[in-house]
């Protein structure tokens, strides 16, 4: 009798395994349909997304929230799957609804009308993010339909508008509702699978621990405004392009410890290519150019001012204001002004010495037999640097293996994510959520 008892608390605990043909046929219906709705920001009106991961939510019994937060329409949701232990602050599955803009022109498909060719699925935001939104939806019906119940609380949080900075949306949930998502862990966007991008040939599984800090500048140059027929030395726009070459040349970073590590984890050096570069060291990418007068720009007109916009990402522990000065002594010229756009603060690293981690490290594995599993340093920013400065260890998990183009597909007009990826990364993520951690 006792040990009846027993086997039915493990099942109430593990459940069965899900049926999973049927399981990801909805998932992959559900993606199409979620790609579908345009919730470009801006404006970032996202109560049409927040609506239908709430039907689908509804569907399975799991309670749900909506949070407007803002006047356009901007709509945060939660959702709670409760554990088995109230001792135990939850885990926070974190994804964001709204997509950045499109240039339709570019696009060789309807990047609203999801297609899937070549095993990819295309569309705006298959990749940042709502793969993983689905993702996340997808495991926490598993748990309820396995009868699974977690060791902790699982709480989802779909964020209205992290691409323009998360005022609306995690920013405002950590002001307004913190209470709903107050967690001890948070898995978020960041972090992949890859057999070329961080080291050639190698199956390497990076899990986000941190993120570079975004510093936005702009640079304004005056000048003497003329004919254009009449060159000048104190031409507004050649002043502009001295500055931004000096501006740009930075000097060697300091190797990051964290990179190291990634380096000693794989047992092999970062293969050379875009992103590792970024990871290596501070960056800076020029991103606008504005001058000229009239509309359309006269040709023959020598304008007065220039500007231009540039998007610096800075390594985890390094000093903003020492970087600003050293780029002021660099450009050292008058005529320039340096405005910051917005000032970062250093979220710092999150312990990969965890149970959760330990957790993460043996789904990946039980699905990718052989492969290496390491803590990343990623080269952009994410929801969960806000939480990570608030002391929640926070992830990037995404359970996918991706190449060097699909990586680079998040906001190109080739958007796209690996349909098997995608589906096999809900039974990865499946498998963390009832783990115990």
């Amino acid at each position: 009798m006792k040990r009846l008892g027993l086997w039915l608390v493990a099942c109430c605990v593990w459940g069965a395994e899900p049926d999973w043909a049927t399981l990801e046929r909805r998932a992959l219906e559900l993606l199409q349909q979620y790609v579908a709705i345009e919730s470009v920001n801006p404006p970032a009106d996202t109560r049409a997304t927040a609506a239908f991961l709430k039907a689908e939510l509804d569907k399975h019994a799991i309670p749900t929230r909506l949070h407007p937060s803002g006047p356009t329409g901007q709509t945060n949701l939660t959702a709670r799957v409760k554990g088995r232990y109230s001792s135990k602050k939850p885990l926070l599955l974190l994804n964001h609804m709204d997509v950045v803009p499109v240039d339709r022109k570019a696009w060789k498909t309807d990047p609203f009308r999801p297609v899937v060719r070549d095993g990819h699925l295309l569309g705006r935001g298959a990749l940042d993010m709502k793969s993983i939104g689905i993702q996340h939806l997808m495991a926490l019906i598993a748990l309820r339909k396995t009868g699974t119940v977690p060791a902790r609380d699982i709480v989802m949080l779909s964020t209205a508008d992290e691409e323009t900075g998360g005022d609306l949306g995690i920013r405002w949930m950590m002001e307004k509702h913190y209470r709903d998502i107050d967690a001890e862990y948070v898995l978020d966007e960041g972090g992949f699978g890859t057999r070329e991008i961080l080291a050639a040939g190698k199956l390497v599984f990076g899990i986000m621990v941190a993120e570079k800090q975004t510093l936005w500048v702009r640079l304004r140059a005056t000048g003497t405004a003329g004919h254009g027929s009449q060159p000048m030395p104190d031409n507004a726009n050649m002043v502009l392009l001295a500055a931004l070459r000096r501006a740009m040349e930075l000097p060697p970073a300091k190797p990051h410890p964290l990179v190291a590590e990634m380096t000693r984890a794989m047992g092999a050096p970062l293969a050379k290519n875009r992103y590792t570069l970024a990871i290596q060291g501070n960056t800076v990418s020029l991103t606008s150019l504005r001058s000229g007068v009239g509309n359309p720009v006269k040709v023959n007109v020598i304008p007065s001012a220039a500007e231009a916009t540039l998007d610096c990402r800075l390594l985890p522990g390094e000093d903003v204001k020492q970087f600003l000065e050293a780029m002021r002594a660099r450009i050292n010229d008058p005529r320039v002004t340096l405005e910051v756009v917005n000032t970062p603060e250093d979220a710092g690293v999150s312990s990969s010495r965890t149970p959760l981690f330990d957790a993460l490290r043996r789904a990946l594995v039980k699905h990718h037999p052989g492969a290496v599993v390491t803590p990343m340093l990623v080269p952009h920013g994410t929801d969960s640097g806000n939480l990570r400065r608030r002391g929640v260890i926070a992830y990037g998990f995404t359970p996918m293996v991706l190449d060097l183009a699909t990586n680079n597909s998040a906001h190109s007009d080739a958007e796209a994510v690996p349909v098997a990826e995608f589906l096999k990364g809900v039974r990865i993520l499946f498998d963390v959520l009832r783990s115990e951690f």
